[in-house]
C-alpha cells in the first residue's frame, strides 16, 4: 500500500528564535513542539529571518500601498524608456540640439504619448529639456511633412537654402581641390561659377553649425628637439639685445651675454640709444671676467646689425673671441638667451613700472644676480649657474638625494605616529 505523505508542521520563528537564545526547552514542549525539534533549533545555526513589518495594517491600507508602488514603478518604467530613446540617438539630452532626421522625431513621440499613461506631459518634456512649443510644432507636422536634415519646414522660411544647396557648399568647403581658397573668397568664386548664390556669412554659419573641417592640414619640417649644448664653461657664448618699451612710449635697449654650459649671465648693458658700441662694450666685459680656457670662446649671434659691425669685426680680428651666425652659418638658433629674455621680462620687469632707464637697470641687475647666485636651474639637478660655471656645486645634486630620502622617511614615520580611536589594531600592529 502507498505510505501517507506526512504533512510538516511549521512552528514560527519567534518561537524558534526564543528557544535558541535561552537553551529553555520547555518553552516549546509546553507548546506541543517535540523535544527532538526543538533540540535540533538549539543545535542549529541561526539563520536570517525576513518579517513583515506592515502585518498590522489593514486591507485597505496594503491595497492602496501596492497603488502606489505600481505608479512609482510606471513611472520609473516610462523614464527608461524615454531615456533609452534619446541616448542611442544622440549621445547625450536634447539642450541646444534637434533631431533632424524625421524617424527620430517620430519615435520620440511615440515614446512621449506611451510615457503620458504614467507621467504629465510637463513632467516629460523637463525630462528631454524640449520645450512645449517645440514639442507642439513637431506633433502638428507629423503627418504634413516628414522632414530630414531640416531645422524646420521650408514652408515657414522660403529664403533659406535648399537641401541641395547646402550640399554644393559642403563639397566645395571640404574639397581639396579648393583648400588654397579662403572661405569668403570661396564664396564669391561659387556665384560665379553658378553654383551656389550666397553670402559669405552664411557660409560661415553653415561651417560653424555643420563643423565642416577644410582639409588644410599643413606639413612642418622637423624642428630639433636638442639644441647646442657645450661640455664646459666658456666653450659657447649667446649674446642678443631686447627692446623694452618704457611707460612713456620711449625704448630701452637690453644687451646681454650667455654661457651655454651653465647658463650664467656673464655680462649685460642697458641703453637708451641702439648703437653697436654697446654689444662690443658687453663683450668685453664678459670676456674679462671669464675663467682661462683653452681656445678663444665661440660667439653665437643672429643676423642683426647690432652683432655685424666694424666694431664687431675689429673686436674678432684680435683673437679674443670667434663668431658664428645662428641659422646662417650653422643650423641652431639662438634660441637659449631669448628664453632667458622671456623669463626675464614675464617672471619680474613686467611686474613693476617701468618708467624711467634707472629703474630697469635697477630690476635687472636683482634678477641677473638672482639668476646667477640664488635659483636653482632645472637642467642642473639643483645647482644653480654660478656653481655650475665655477665648478663648486658637483655635490649639490647628491646632497638633495640625500635630504628627500630623509625627508621621506620623516614623513613615513610622522604619518605612522599618528593615533585615533578608529584604528587602534592597526597601530599596534604597525
Amino acid at each position: 500500500m502507498p505510505t501517507a505523505l506526512r504533512r510538516q508542521q511549521r512552528y514560527d520563528h519567534r518561537l524558534r528564535e526564543l528557544v535558541r537564545r535561552t537553551g529553555e526547552l520547555h518553552l516549546a514542549t509546553g507548546r506541543g513542539v517535540p523535544r527532538s525539534t526543538a533540540r535540533g533549533w538549539i543545535d542549529a545555526a541561526s539563520s536570517a529571518v525576513v518579517s513583515l513589518n506592515g502585518a498590522d495594517r489593514t486591507e485597505a491600507e496594503l491595497r492602496q500601498q501596492i497603488l502606489t508602488l505600481q505608479r512609482r514603478v510606471a513611472k520609473l518604467a516610462a523614464l527608461l524608456r524615454l531615456a533609452l530613446v534619446v541616448r542611442p540617438r544622440r549621445g547625450r539630452t536634447l539642450t541646444g540640439e534637434r533631431f533632424r532626421d524625421g524617424a527620430d522625431k517620430a519615435q520620440l513621440l511615440r515614446a512621449v504619448e506611451s510615457a503620458r499613461t504614467a507621467i504629465p506631459l510637463r513632467g516629460i518634456l523637463r525630462f528631454l529639456h524640449v520645450s512645449p512649443s517645440r514639442f507642439y510644432a513637431w506633433r502638428r507636422r507629423q503627418r504634413a511633412c516628414a522632414l530630414n536634415d531640416q531645422r524646420s519646414c521650408p514652408r515657414t522660411s522660403p529664403h533659406r537654402l535648399t537641401h541641395g544647396e547646402v550640399h554644393v557648399i559642403e563639397d566645395m568647403v571640404t574639397s581639396p581641390a579648393y583648400r588654397h581658397v579662403p572661405t569668403r573668397t570661396l564664396a564669391v568664386l561659387a556665384q560665379r561659377l553658378g553654383t551656389v548664390s550666397a553670402s559669405p556669412s552664411t557660409w560661415y554659419r553653415l561651417v560653424r553649425t555643420y563643423g565642416w573641417r577644410r582639409p588644410r592640414l599643413r606639413v612642418h619640417p622637423a624642428k630639433p628637439k636638442v639644441g647646442l649644448r657645450t661640455t664646459r664653461p666658456n666653450e659657447v657664448w649667446h649674446i642678443d639685445t631686447t627692446v623694452i618699451r618704457l611707460l612713456n612710449g620711449s625704448r630701452v635697449y637690453l644687451h646681454a651675454v650667455i654661457d651655454n654650459f651653465s647658463r650664467r649671465i656673464l655680462a649685460w648693458h642697458v641703453a637708451d640709444v641702439f648703437a653697436p658700441a654697446n654689444s662690443v662694450s658687453v663683450l668685453l666685459a664678459a670676456s674679462q671676467g671669464a675663467t682661462p680656457s683653452e681656445r678663444a670662446p665661440l660667439v653665437l649671434a643672429d643676423a642683426g646689425v647690432e652683432n655685424v659691425n666694424a666694431q664687431i669685426d675689429a673686436l674678432l680680428a684680435t683673437g679674443v673671441l670667434r663668431r658664428l651666425l645662428a641659422m646662417t652659418e650653422l643650423k641652431f638658433s639662438n634660441s637659449m638667451i631669448e628664453a632667458w629674455w622671456r623669463s626675464l621680462k614675464h617672471h619680474w620687469l613686467f611686474l613693476h613700472a617701468l618708467d624711467i632707464v634707472a629703474t630697469v637697470r635697477r630690476l635687472v641687475a636683482f634678477y641677473v644676480d638672482e639668476h646667477n647666485r640664488v635659483l636653482p636651474h632645472a637642467a642642473f639637478h639643483g645647482q644653480t649657474p654660478d656653481e655650475m660655471y665655477f665648478g663648486t656645486g658637483q655635490g649639490i645634486p647628491a646632497e638633495l638625494a640625500t635630504r628627500a630620502e630623509a625627508a621621506r622617511r620623516a614623513r613615513l614615520q610622522a604619518n605612522r605616529s599618528v593615533n585615533c580611536d578608529a584604528c587602534p589594531a592597526l597601530t599596534a600592529a604597525v
